[in-house]
Order: C-alpha cells, then sequence, then structure tokens
C-alpha cells in the first residue's frame, strides 16, 4: 500500500524542493537570523506536499495522454490528488494568514503553475517553457519564500495595498542576494528537466509534446552542460562580494565529479542509462553548496 502511495507521488524525486529548502536553511544559520520554526514548517509542509500533489497530477494525465499505467483506480488517484491539494492548500492559506498579501500571491502563483504544468488547454509541460518554470518555482521562490518569513518584516520587499494606491518597495541588496543564491537550485532544477525532455524527445513529439529540445535540436545538451558551470556562478559572485565567506568556494572544487557525469550524458543521452547524470549532478552542486554554507555558519558562530 505504501510502496504504491510513494510509487504515484514517485517520493524518490523530491530532493528538488528538499535541497533548495535546506541550502536556504544554511544561509539564515550563517547571517545569523533566528529561525521562526512555527512559519519554517507550516511552509516546509505545504511545499513538500504541494510537490507531490503536482507529481500525483502529472502521473494521472500523462496516463491518459501517454497511454502509461496508473497505479490505482482513476477514482482512488482522483482522491489522493485531492487530499494533497486541500492538505497544502489549508496549511499555504493558514502560512498567509500568519504573515501578509506578500506569501499570498506568491503561494497563489505556485499554485497555479503547478496545476497548470500538467493540467489544461494547453499544459506548460508541452511548451518549451517546463524548464524555466521549474527551475523557477523549485529554484527561486522556495528561497524567497523561506528567507521572506524568516528575515524581519519590508527586508525583502514590501508590498501596500489602498483603494487609491499600490505601493511595492524592493530593497536591492536582499533581492539581489535572494537572486544569487538562487541561482545554483534554479539552473540544477532546470537540468533535471532538460536531460529527462531530451531523453524523452521521440516519445514526446509521437504524443505531440514539443519540449524545448524539440526546438534546440542537438544544442539542447550543449545548454545542459552550460548550466550545470552557470550553477556556481552564484556562489562565486557572493564570494567575490562578501555576501559569503572565501571558504564557500570550496564548494566549486565538486566541479570534477559534476563534468565526468557531463562527458557521459554529452556521449550518450537514454533515460535508462544516462538520465540519471542529471540527478547526480544536482545532488553534487546542490549538496556541495549547501555543504560549505554550513560550514561556514559554523565557523562563523564558533
Amino acid at each position: 500500500m505504501i510502496k504504491k502511495l510513494f510509487d504515484y507521488i514517485e517520493i524518490k524525486t523530491k530532493i528538488t524542493s528538499l535541497f533548495a529548502f535546506f541550502m536556504t536553511m544554511a544561509y539564515i544559520f550563517y547571517i545569523r537570523r533566528p529561525v521562526n520554526w512555527e512559519l519554517t514548517l507550516v511552509f516546509f509542509g505545504a511545499m513538500f506536499i504541494f510537490d507531490l500533489a503536482t507529481t500525483a497530477i502529472n502521473n494521472y494525465i500523462d496516463t491518459k495522454t501517454n497511454h502509461q499505467i496508473l497505479v490505482y483506480t482513476r477514482r482512488t488517484a482522483k482522491n489522493i490528488i485531492f487530499a494533497l491539494l486541500g492538505i497544502s492548500t489549508a496549511l499555504g492559506l493558514y502560512l498567509s494568514y500568519r504573515t501578509d498579501i506578500i506569501i499570498l500571491i506568491t503561494g497563489g502563483v505556485c499554485f497555479a503553475c503547478g496545476i497548470f504544468y500538467t493540467f489544461g488547454p494547453v499544459p506548460i509541460s508541452r511548451q518549451p517553457l517546463g524548464e524555466l518554470f521549474s527551475g523557477i518555482f523549485y529554484g527561486l521562490l522556495i528561497p524567497f519564500i523561506l528567507l521572506y518569513i524568516n528575515l524581519p518584516e519590508g527586508a525583502i520587499l514590501s508590498l501596500e495595498l489602498s483603494l487609491r494606491t499600490i505601493s511595492l518597495n524592493i530593497h536591492v541588496v536582499p533581492v539581489l542576494t535572494v537572486l544569487l543564491l538562487s541561482i545554483a537550485p534554479v539552473c540544477t532544477t532546470a537540468n533535471i528537466m532538460l536531460a529527462n525532455n531530451i531523453c524523452d524527445l521521440e516519445r514526446d513529439v509521437a504524443v505531440k509534446r514539443y519540449t524545448l529540445p524539440y526546438y534546440l535540436g542537438h544544442k539542447a545538451v550543449y545548454l545542459f552542460a552550460a548550466l550545470n558551470y552557470f550553477a556556481y556562478s552564484g556562489i562565486i559572485i557572493m564570494a567575490v562580494f562578501r555576501l559569503l565567506p572565501p571558504v564557500c568556494l570550496l564548494a566549486v572544487l565538486a566541479i570534477f565529479p559534476v563534468q565526468r557525469n557531463i562527458k557521459i550524458f554529452l556521449q550518450k543521452q537514454e533515460k535508462e542509462t544516462t538520465f540519471i547524470c542529471s540527478i547526480k549532478n544536482y545532488v553534487v552542486i546542490m549538496g556541495s553548496i549547501t555543504l560549505a554554507i554550513f560550514i561556514s555558519a559554523l565557523i562563523r558562530g564558533g
């Protein structure tokens, strides 16, 4: 029973949300901000359960359009989706109630994109936008929301609404910090989607699913390589401008196993054998950066 559920929601693929979360937590520890554990745990629950829900929706739709096998009856599969959406929505609304309209708007955008990624007349997953959306919503918005709820009110940005005016105040340095911190998870998350679409290109075209590799052709593999390299740019820039200590540059040494996986994938793009290279590179890049920031936090705390 549990194994069937885990297969349906693909529990083993959830590292894309977990690593972005833990990397941001490491940065919060580094800057010595007290963690609001109530809001942080509520956000983690909403984020993780909604991630499960979007995967379940994706698998449910794919069994209708791609002739894949559904592990449950359609009624049971729908009920699981509704339960996951209900729980994540309730947690998200509670988080919005305890914070402000910024979290409500950001959460609402995440919710809409997660639903329409596979569902709807023109799903995002059937367009050359999947890499962009997955990178932004897993790699950027998770760090943004986590930092927003743990930094002082208005530290990143603030929004004031009235019947006559809308006022948005953006603090440039904190926003740039969020963007730089998010480069690694954005690039590596997008790369998993890119590698998946490269490997599935012929199958996707057969079901009229025209993803980014369809338009890029063989150049898609070079984009795969470039995103792996560019993932390190954020932490390098942060170290240069003292937003992170130089010790964080040790994470760049992980480029050697990353390069080995890039070479393997460039030689052959196959779902069963080489797609795993994108997952390995995600773990290596995000793991090394997260560990480097945690070590920096420990050194600074000591």
